[in-house]
């Protein structure tokens, strides 16, 4: 009789793709556990843009927001985008009769009195956007300052809060409107999502060419520094291809992260909810939470604080 000899069996495949994602994913958890990065020294004012709508840019500001306050900074979230996802994503009431963003602008209302603190994990605050905003760009088209109201709304709240902020998120409308002009004047920093599919890049030169003329005319310090991959799916030549002509046109910019394509991250704004609290140990969190340490990294490294 022969006997069974364990050595002899066949090992599992670990060459299979599923087998390999699940490798990748269980290595990648290891981000769960590190240490978190350093914080800014100074506040970081981000205006979340791009012009071609469905890139990611609303779920990459909150999901950014969670995972930086998870990380132990202080964020706020500016929904300027008047169809209120960002606010319904973080769990904030938004309808047409709570106080929000167009009554910071419209009305002079200071953003103290309408911050709100999100439920997700950590010290995550946003301002909400209601109806109400679609009609601030025509109420303010007559007000030689309409340009700079947002700028000295987060200026006079940052110089006030008790605390001091890390991190803002302006998240724009896919426009370049005075909605978007007001956030460009406001922040110091340019972020871009971009969808790893067709026409990834189309919009994104004219968007750049935007903040050159801002930076040159309004806001001298602004800087498009930080590029997102997102949606991107491995499986498919196109993706990879657009990855790479992105870097090749931003290879400063752009971070190494990539956020793939994933129904969980997806699923969770209808729970009122990020990807962080929604699967916190899926590979969408993970991708957000590795893009956080990344561009806290980064930043340290420039200015030399560790």
């Amino acid at each position: 009789m022969k006997h069974f000899d364990p050595d002899s069996s066949p090992s599992p495949a670990v060459d299979t793709p599923l087998a390999a994602e699940v490798l990748d994913l269980t290595r990648r958890r290891r981000i769960l556990d590190a240490p978190a990065p350093p914080l800014p020294g100074a506040t970081r004012v981000f205006t979340v843009s791009n012009q071609k709508g469905g890139v990611g840019k609303t779920t990459s500001a909150v999901n950014l927001a969670a995972a930086f306050a998870r990380l132990g900074a202080r964020v706020l979230v500016i929904d300027l985008d008047p169809q209120g996802n960002a606010s319904t994503a973080l769990s904030i009431p938004h309808s047409h009769d709570v106080p929000g963003i167009y009554d910071v602008l419209v009305n002079d209302v200071p953003l103290s009195q309408v911050v709100q603190r999100s439920p997700e994990v950590g010290e995550l605050y946003c301002v909400p956007s209601n109806i109400h905003l679609a009609g601030a760009e025509i109420e303010l088209v007559a007000d030689p300052e309409s340009r700079f109201r947002l700028k000295a709304a987060v200026n006079e709240f940052l110089a006030g809060s008790p605390a001091p902020f890390h991190y803002v998120f302006i998240d724009c409308p896919p426009s370049l409107g005075l909605l978007t002009v007001n956030a460009l004047v406001a922040a110091r920093e340019v972020f871009i999502p971009i969808q790893c599919e067709y026409y990834a890049l189309e919009g994104v030169t004219q968007l750049e060419d935007t903040i050159n003329r801002i930076g040159a005319a309004l806001n001298p310090d602004l800087r498009l520094t930080t590029i997102l991959l997102t949606m991107f799916d491995g499986r498919t030549r196109l993706a990879q291809e657009v990855a790479e002509n992105v870097r090749t046109h931003f290879p400063a910019q752009t971070l190494g992260t990539i956020i793939p394509r994933t129904v969980r991250v997806s699923e969770a704004p209808s729970y009122g909810q990020t990807i962080l609290t929604y699967d916190p140990q899926s590979i969408g969190a993970v991708s957000y939470l590795e893009a956080a340490h990344e561009m806290a990294n980064r930043h340290a490294a420039t200015t030399g604080r560790s």
